[in-house]
């Protein structure tokens, strides 16, 4: 089923990612914790896609197990350095999956300041080639600003730029004050871009973590999260509890603010998910 057509019917819903084993790693702890995921029957499952020499062969392997399970699948595709013979064989292998739906990322740029070699340059290039090829295309929207880009009205350009190559909907990096969505979501809306936007939440259930997040995306903490991680961040049980606690009440908070649609970043913890989706069973159920 093609995730447009699942935002279409405007009831609340939850999705997972995942991300596939590392090139020649085993594919069963993976697919057991995709198993487990898929028993909360999420709306759809993201796998990632790795850098080169690391995942991302297995990416339409995991997809298509996640579709062998009922659950469809959205797979993650980078451009940076792609050409266009190795992006259609990488579609070629989803679509022999039965996978409908790719997330189009520009992907890192090669490590070492080395010039991109390929024939894609933006996320955008690769919504214009498969635009009109059946597939359902969604992608990534940064509402504290891509951290390559100089302000936030640029980045939401480029958002409105992909919207009008073809994106279908767009998806959230994780943010951990509802505020600062609500009001990207507005700003979205004023600067002309329509397509749906789901919601991405990060349940942090260690400290370390969460300092890789700030270092790497410049996410802003609110000061009564820091509070938490301060308290918690070194005991693994306690964090686990704050964190999914957390989580569920931004999941909360968005659906009871008009946000139908909420990703969370498993990273292969099939336990988190079902801690939250056990507290949302009501609510899901009723949606």
């Amino acid at each position: 089923m093609k995730i447009k057509d699942i935002l279409a019917q405007g009831r609340p819903t939850v999705s997972f990612e995942v991300f596939p084993p590392r090139k020649d790693a085993p594919f069963g702890p993976v697919e057991e914790a995709v198993k487990r995921l898929c028993a909360q029957r999420p709306a759809f499952m993201s796998v990632t896609y790795g850098a080169a020499g690391g995942a991302r062969a297995n990416t339409a392997g995991i997809a298509s197990f996640v579709q062998k399970c009922g659950i469809p699948a959205l797979a993650h595709l980078t451009c940076a350095t792609a050409t266009r013979a190795g992006i259609a064989g990488e579609t070629a292998r989803l679509r022999a999956a039965g996978v409908e739906n790719i997330l189009c990322l520009r992907g890192d740029p090669p490590a070492g300041g080395e010039a991109v070699c390929g024939d894609f340059i933006h996320a955008s290039d690769l919504v214009r080639e498969l635009a009109g090829k059946g597939f359902c295309l969604g992608g990534a929207c940064y509402p504290e600003c891509h951290p390559d880009c100089p302000h936030l009205e640029e980045d939401i350009a480029h958002l409105r730029e992909k919207a009008d190559a073809g994106l279908d909907f767009a998806t959230t990096q994780m943010f951990f004050d509802n505020n600062i969505f609500y009001r990207y979501i507005s700003r979205l809306r004023d600067g002309g871009v329509a397509i749906p936007v789901i919601a991405g939440i990060m349940p942090v259930t260690n400290g370390r973590q969460i300092e890789r997040i700030c270092r790497i995306s410049g996410t802003h903490l609110p000061g009564r999260f820091k509070t938490i991680v301060d308290r918690y961040g070194d005991k693994p049980g306690a964090m686990l509890d704050a964190g999914v606690a957390y989580a569920t009440e931004q999941i909360v908070d968005l659906f009871a603010n008009g946000t139908n649609a909420v990703h969370v970043y498993t990273m292969n913890r099939p336990e988190v998910a079902e801690r939250i989706m056990a507290n949302l069973r009501g609510i899901l159920a009723g949606g």
